[in-house]
């Protein structure tokens, strides 16, 4: 609230203040918000000199105001959808990961969560030629591996190279440092980075941490509350820098059973308000001998799609040639 004070405007002098005082009206708000007609009868003041300074006060202090359909038009010129180079998982996600959110992938041991990731990183950086961060907290991502996927995209050893330096590591193995290194993106590195140009071109559109439960689970349980402050922490810098630099969050989380013995994603009820869109990765049982790369990826928590509905996903599918002449791909999609 911002008292009233001799000086604000013209027309505010002492006199006129110790009257609206004795009218209770100490703030801007209470002036703002009061019959100018019923104060001016009060204050014995004039109707017309207590409207101007009503007005003056309005346009000093007032937000301006926006409607709601201005609101969405700017949300959506300012939100990009990008692909994660697997049609089935696309179509999943209601064509790919939004930017400006977080978008999470829960899964056991073997799940695929790393190779999706994997996979999502190496589709931007070579097909949309845009950067990539990616925050390695188990010590799984290797330069060998995506650029064995990037072979497969194209056979060009000048583009395969551009598309790996476009995708920026940092390793971390506590949530410690993992809070440094977003806290250093978020204050310079990506303003830096965000202005496109430099080695590869493009502007950083995706942040990927695999994964958020290796470094906060540890800390959760007990009597102490280290893990659930660090854990907001770290929910709070992924959700900036989603939000002000206008990027996809892709994160990998854990999997517990429940009581009923059911698959749930990790780290508790406090994570699970923090992505926009979870998706929980299986191998399905029935397949696994037949199809080994075959993976069943359920929504379970989404402001646009159903929950609950389900695709078949195979791994494999960004570690296919997709250049020189080899011929149509196959889809796996379960009915959604």
């Amino acid at each position: 609230m911002v008292l009233l004070r001799e000086g604000m405007c013209p027309g505010l002098d002492e006199v006129l203040l110790r009257r609206l005082r004795d009218a209770h009206i100490k703030t801007v708000e209470d002036l703002v918000s009061s019959s100018t007609e019923e104060l001016a009868e009060k204050c014995s003041v004039s109707y017309t000199a207590l409207l101007t300074i009503r007005r003056v006060l309005l346009a000093q202090h007032a937000a301006f105001p926006v409607s709601g359909a201005d609101l969405y038009d700017e949300l959506l010129s300012s939100t990009a959808i990008l692909s994660t180079g697997n049609p089935n998982l696309d179509v999943l996600l209601d064509s790919g990961v939004y930017t400006g959110e977080i978008t999470e992938l829960a899964g056991g041991p073997g799940s695929g969560k790393s190779q999706v990731c994997f996979g999502v990183a190496v589709h931007i950086s070579h097909h949309l030629r845009q950067k990539v961060v990616y925050v390695d907290t188990t010590g799984g991502l290797s330069a060998s591996r995506l650029q064995e996927m990037l072979q497969s995209e194209t056979s060009s050893g000048e583009e395969q190279m551009e598309a790996l330096q476009r995708i920026h590591v940092h390793r971390v193995f506590d949530v410690y440092s993992l809070l440094r290194c977003l806290h250093r993106l978020r204050s310079g590195e990506l303003q830096q980075a965000c202005g496109g140009g430099g080695v590869g071109g493009g502007s950083v559109k995706a942040l990927i941490v695999d994964s958020v439960s290796a470094v906060i689970a540890p800390l959760l349980g007990g009597k102490h509350h280290e893990g659930t402050f660090m854990m907001s922490q770290v929910s709070a810098a992924l959700k900036t820098i989603a939000k002000d630099f206008n990027m996809a969050a892709l994160v990998t989380n854990h999997v517990s059973r429940n009581a009923d013995g059911e698959l749930q994603p990790g780290l508790g009820v406090s994570w699970s308000h923090v992505p926009r869109t979870r998706v929980l990765l299986e191998r399905p049982p029935t397949v696994a001998l037949r199809t080994p790369a075959l993976r069943s990826a359920t929504i379970i928590k989404s402001s646009r799609r159903p929950c609950f509905i389900q695709a078949e996903i195979d791994l494999q599918w960004w570690s296919r040639s997709k250049h020189g002449g080899t011929g149509k791909r196959k889809l796996h999609q379960t009915d959604s």
